[in-house]
């Protein structure tokens, strides 16, 4: 039997790595916190029909790049490619619309058949948010600006913020018309895939990295020049509250995103230290969605930030310091062990971080571990000590040492947690 390795497009994401993902949740959380949201964790796989209906069948997604199966009960399921359209049958489902304005965000794995890549695997993450309830270019501009905070709060540099209006259906329709009849007479000169499109979704086109493609698109008709008064309305009120917030944006007109449900606002945030894949956060408002399946027509506006690739950046910012230790235990004999983990668990009960060294190896080696545990102190139990009630502690930047009592350890945690808060403070 061969070796069983990680299927191709997912990856293992190893204890060394996590602490970056850590350090982006923790960021997202609090900034979203702060601003009234509040989590959603629908299920990663569901009634394929939910993302036909809601992504569109025309989309590359539907088409060509979900994972859909049948399960024991005959029905087709799908793993979820993106996050909106269940956090939206969630909403349709528990009535939350009774609730007013939903602020809700998720995070987990979604699922895409694509050609896997730096930053873009079949397997990937996303943090994402919905704003759900609220017509106005001020919930737009809201979400825009919690997505510019969390990616600035992480330290991220050289961010643009590309910016278009797909406006409402009545826009697009007039525009698909002028589009399909421009590109018409250029079809055999369109690559594969936007000869494909033309007929089924042409608006993708505007989307293709063909430079021939691009070269025929320079002269095409502008989705923004087919936008009704209202529309432009709503566009140019979403322009004026970036500017006061201190916003920067770029106009994008060929911006469309890949997904049939988007209306009026449209953006993403890319970076220009990703190359070809250049885009960490995408999103926009999708009035009509929750009409669509099946609810009561209601504004809503979301975005979604790809974990991959944002990962990418901060690797490149630079590398993300371990957890602090406080404290490494060493022992010796079984005896020493089973009161070292007494007093380790105490210890982390009183808020200290500790590591009890497991490995029953001689006290040499387990002190180099400690030497590369970073931590600040050492305790050390041998046999003597399980007799005497003591315990030796060692701080490790100036190797002194002290001898306490294991009972005065126990009952006075917070004396050494001052001393070893003083001692990092010296450092």
């Amino acid at each position: 039997m061969g070796e069983i390795k990680a299927l191709r497009g997912t990856r293992d994401i190893l204890p060394e790595e996590v602490n970056y993902w850590q350090q982006v949740e923790t960021v997202a959380k609090e900034i979203l916190t702060k601003a009234a949201y509040t989590e959603i964790r629908p299920p990663i796989f569901e009634q394929t029909a939910l993302f036909e209906r809601g992504i569109g069948e025309a989309t590359d997604v539907v088409s060509k790049e979900m994972y859909t199966f049948v399960d024991r009960g005959d029905r087709s399921c799908t793993l979820r490619p993106e996050g909106t359209a269940g956090v939206v049958r969630a909403f349709i489902e528990h009535g939350l619309h009774a609730q007013g304005v939903q602020r809700l965000w998720y995070t987990g794995p979604m699922f895409r058949y694509e050609r896997p890549q730096a930053g873009r695997q079949r397997q990937f993450h996303q943090i994402g948010l919905e704003l759900i309830g609220s017509p106005s270019p001020v919930a737009d501009v809201e979400t825009i600006a919690l997505a510019t905070d969390i990616l600035e709060t992480l330290g991220l540099k050289h961010l643009s913020l590309q910016l278009n209006s797909v406006g409402n259906n009545e826009d697009r329709q007039r525009y698909r018309e002028a589009l399909v009849a421009y590109l018409t007479p250029y079809k055999d000169q369109l690559d594969s895939d936007s000869q494909y499109r033309l007929d089924r979704n042409p608006l993708r086109i505007l989307d293709s990295k063909d430079e021939q493609t691009q070269a025929i698109l320079e002269n095409a008709p502008r989705l923004l020049d087919h936008l009704d008064a209202d529309s432009q309305a709503h566009f140019e009120a979403v322009k004026r509250q970036l500017t006061a917030l201190g916003i920067d944006y770029t106009i994008n007109t060929n911006l469309v995103r890949g997904l049939d449900y988007y209306t009026h606002t449209a953006f993403e945030i890319q970076s220009a230290d990703l190359g070809a894949q250049a885009t960490v956060c995408g999103g926009g408002r999708y009035d009509g969605l929750i009409g669509q399946l099946g609810g009561n027509e209601t504004p809503a506006m979301g975005w979604a930030i790809g974990m991959e690739r944002l990962i990418l950046l901060l690797k490149q910012l630079k590398p993300v310091p371990k957890p602090e230790l406080d404290i490494y235990l060493v022992s010796r004999g079984d005896r020493a062990t089973a009161q070292g983990l007494k007093i380790a668990q105490t210890l982390r009960h009183q808020g200290l971080r500790v590591e009890l060294d497991l490995s029953g190896s001689q006290f040499k080696k387990q002190f180099k571990r400690a030497d590369r545990s970073g931590a600040i102190a050492c305790l050390i139990i041998g046999d003597e000590e399980v007799e005497q009630g003591t315990v030796n502690l060692k701080w490790m930047a100036t190797q002194a040492q002290s001898v306490w009592q294991q009972s005065e350890l126990i009952a006075n945690g917070d004396q050494l947690r001052q001393q070893i808060w003083e001692a990092k403070h010296r450092e």
